[in-house]
């Protein structure tokens, strides 16, 4: 089942063929409740974060997807896709620049992925993942395995190494034609690639993917000499990434999700689920300061990320003040912008749907960092694309004390919104010189 962000789900059959609605049947709405219900028992994370359960009148019990956006697999093998609520009907072009838009955070384990040749819409997200996977096994495979040099003892019939006498003398009395020796042996069979050869064969049982198996079984044969990690924990803790190993780095982090069913966000696999959900605030916050300063790089502008430094009150330090992006310019004056990932409305009389929390918030940085400059920027939607929308506080002498100015983000054409917000940034400079 594929469902939109902010889309509802229902088990009643009436609204079986309802656009409004994804149905599901009792059994699965059932353990997608359970689901739900075990993260927010075990306090490891809100419920009303991804999925929001609620009684709706005439329709019942719904379950709404919310600001998570992923898989769930359920212990049945029935899969539930939570796709992020972009401007595009296409489902090939969501999936694609959903891939973009998580390749962009920092823990997220992806390299350089060519999805270019990649049928997205005949899969679903965790066949992506997994085919991801073997993509970057595949560069691991073209640039050779790491080895290591393993100490073994043994007894031999020929002279290799080091003796050790007193096992020579306990084991070899009788049998003067042996040696028990210590020696290295140059050996791929190493915790990194027992861990990948583990998960190789664990997302060969996993996958449904044609492609995707067929990426594994051409792959397993260069792991032949390897024997699979059996015990996961140890291994994992025997792995250390240096400029040895760096090539390792993006596949162990990739095998710790499959291997030990974990996610990306604070859901892990402790209930028959299995899930990979990503926090979509987060998600684009990434997404636009990872372009943003790409669109910037030529100007003689600084561009920090999270910004620390000012806090609400300084007696004492406290409510510490992050701004997604502070922008300084060469003459030391200051823009602030910060992401929300909600989709407005064209009501002026309903402030847009803007939250009251995030304009107190957006005058706080003005206030602290001394700037009149402040952006908001939210995904485009249907009802708001070109809107010219900004909010303006006065001094006594009708100097501006604070404007905040939104602009909205097409996530499907990053690179040309972004240059149009450059365009408006470098617009105010003109502005005020």
């Amino acid at each position: 089942m594929e469902v939109r962000e902010f889309e509802s789900i229902t088990c009643n059959e009436d609204y079986r063929n309802d656009p409004h609605y994804k149905y599901l049947n009792q059994e699965t709405f059932n353990e997608l409740e359970n689901f739900i219900l075990a993260f927010s028992k075990d306090d490891q994370a809100d419920a009303i974060d991804f999925l929001k359960i609620s009684l709706r009148r005439h329709v019942g019990k719904v379950i709404q997807a919310k600001n998570y956006v992923g898989l769930i697999q359920m212990s049945n093998g029935f899969q539930v896709q939570i796709l992020p609520k972009v401007f595009s009907s296409n489902l090939e072009d969501i999936k694609k620049t959903f891939i973009r838009m998580l390749r962009s955070m920092k823990d997220f384990p992806s390299k350089v992925f060519n999805d270019s040749n990649l049928k997205m819409d005949k899969m679903n997200l965790y066949e992506i993942f997994i085919n991801m996977y073997i993509h970057e096994v595949r560069n691991l495979v073209k640039k050779g395995f790491s080895s290591a040099y393993i100490p073994v003892k043994d007894n031999l019939n020929y002279y290799k190494g080091k003796l050790i006498v007193r096992e020579q003398i306990k084991k070899n009395m009788v049998h003067k034609e042996q040696f028990y020796m210590s020696y290295d042996e140059f050996d791929a069979n190493r915790a990194e690639n027992r861990l990948i050869k583990a998960t190789l064969l664990k997302l060969q049982k996993l996958s449904t993917s044609s492609t995707n198996i067929k990426g594994i079984r051409q792959l397993l044969p260069h792991f032949e000499m390897v024997e699979p990690s059996k015990n996961y924990t140890k291994d994992f803790s025997r792995v250390v990434i240096d400029r040895n190993t760096k090539n390792y780095e993006m596949l162990i982090r990739w095998s710790k999700v499959f291997l030990l069913d974990q996610s990306f966000t604070t859901f892990s696999g402790h209930t028959t689920a299995r899930a990979l959900l990503f926090p979509m605030e987060k998600v684009f916050e990434a997404y636009v300061a990872k372009n943003l300063k790409r669109a910037l790089a030529d100007l003689p502008w600084e561009v920090s990320t999270q910004d620390k430094g000012h806090y609400l009150f300084n007696r004492p330090r406290q409510f510490a003040l992050r701004p997604d992006l502070v922008i300084t310019r060469q003459d030391q004056s200051t823009i602030v912008l910060d992401t929300k990932w909600k989709l407005l409305t064209n009501e002026p009389r309903q402030n847009y749907g803007i939250s009251q929390a995030d304009m107190y918030q957006m005058f706080a940085y003005s206030k602290k960092y001394n700037t009149p400059e402040i952006w908001l920027l939210y995904p485009v939607n249907e009802e708001i694309q070109d809107a010219e929308i900004s909010f303006e506080s006065y001094h006594q002498n009708h100097r501006v004390e604070t404007k905040v100015s939104l602009f909205f983000v097409d996530v499907t054409n990053i690179e040309d919104s972004l240059r149009t917000l450059r365009e408006k940034l470098i617009m105010g400079v003109t502005l005020e010189e």
